[in-house]
């Protein structure tokens, strides 16, 4: 049954780095909420207590909206092969853009990806297991390559006029600040 911790234990590190999928939710103080997929080995933790995961261009731009407005987060992942577990990471996020101080250091600890656009910092305040029994096997057959083809094809200037386009506003046209810093 499920069992909560103030941070990361140290067998859950190593269930975390095996994952090639995790969800993530976030939540403006109004409007939406959003769950996205994740994958792409695009998440690390840095400590019991933070975890660092890389945006990559997509369609939306949900989550960096909503962490600048309300910044709780919770990520979540689920065991498909082995033993049933459901993990869940709570917390207080920070967004971190490429024109950001921090983005070269945080940035580094990831193998470059074409179309990064944002680096969320999730400080851990709490850990929660369930049981999992009801989540399906499923097998892992690789990666899709057609976000990193599309990212390569439009390349920076591209990725750019994209941002400007499509992910400037959230769904409830609150701002995610993706081409200028905050005010």
């Amino acid at each position: 049954m499920g069992q909560r911790y103030g941070e990361i234990p140290a067998r859950m590190v190593d269930f975390i780095g095996h994952q090639k999928l995790f969800f993530v939710a976030t939540a403006a103080a109004d409007g939406r909420i959003n769950l996205s997929p994740k994958g792409m080995d695009s998440l690390r933790v840095l400590d019991e207590r933070r975890v660092i995961w890389l945006n990559v261009t997509g369609s939306g731009n949900e989550t960096a909206a909503h962490v600048q407005e309300l910044p709780r987060m919770t990520l979540m992942f689920c065991a498909f092969e082995g033993n049933p577990m459901i993990l869940r990471l709570y917390g207080t996020a920070r967004v971190i853009h490429t024109y950001d101080a921090e983005w070269e250091t945080l940035y580094s600890h990831f193998n470059p990806l074409p179309g990064a656009r944002q680096i969320f910092d999730l400080a851990v305040d709490l850990v929660q297991t369930s049981c999992g029994m009801a989540v399906p096997f499923l097998d892992y057959v690789g990666e899709r390559e057609q976000l990193l083809d599309w990212t390569e094809k439009k390349g920076e200037a591209g990725i750019r006029d994209y941002w400007q386009e499509r992910n400037q506003q959230s769904l409830d046209g609150k701002p995610t600040h993706i081409l200028e810093p905050q005010s």
